[in-house]
């Protein structure tokens, strides 16, 4: 998986910090703590829609660096003209400390670096403000597995998107089976149904 740049560190924990802070996230760093504990965290503003159960409880929040994944195919609509289908994610996660906590990749599936997954499926969606951002999404977990964080995790929101749509018309002078990679950035929110009062990082 890849990694950042020594160089580039400060200033993605710099950005990394002011963005979850902005989201309302609460933060406590232990200066002798070998991982960050996470305090009791805010939900994320978003339409009704994209609420998650309200027995559930924030387990962990996420920044996703990565790419969208879209191939070009003929048209469901016209199979004489051909348009970008959405194939797969493939992402990286972080901390605010800018540590790669996970991956997250076709399925979609979200895996910690403590060795369980997730498997969601979207069940809302609302369009960014941005026209070129993708949309932000509720989805619930239909397997999990491992022992690690995400193995309890019932519901899982994606906001605050940035970038990540295909370019906008036909794809008809690229080969048929043509894929580009489409950079973004997100928040994932991960939710559960676990009383258990302390959240852990994976």
């Amino acid at each position: 998986m890849k990694t950042l740049a020594s160089s580039e560190t400060p200033r993605r924990k710099a950005v990394l910090r002011a963005l979850l802070t902005s989201t309302g996230l609460a933060l406590l760093l232990g200066a002798c703590a070998t991982k960050p504990t996470l305090a009791v965290l805010a939900p994320p503003i978003v339409p009704e829609e994209l609420q998650p159960p309200a027995s559930e409880r924030i387990v962990l929040v996420a920044f996703a660096r990565g790419v969208q994944i879209y191939e070009c195919q003929p048209r469901q609509d016209d199979a004489t003209r051909r348009g970008w289908v959405f194939k797969a994610p493939e992402a990286d996660l972080f901390d605010a400390e800018n540590n790669m906590i996970g991956r997250h990749f076709a399925g979609p599936i979200w895996e910690s670096t403590d060795g369980s997954k997730v498997r969601g499926k979207t069940i809302k969606q609302e369009e960014s403000s941005n026209a070129k951002s993708i949309p932000w999404v509720l989805l619930t977990a239909t397997t999990n597995s491992g022992s690690g964080v995400f193995s309890r995790v019932s519901s899982i929101q994606r906001v605050k998107t940035v970038g990540g749509k295909p370019p906008r018309g036909s794809c008809d002078k690229i080969g048929s089976g043509e894929r580009i990679r489409v950079p973004y950035t997100a928040l994932y929110y991960f939710y559960t149904r676990d009383d258990s009062p302390t959240a852990r990082n994976p």
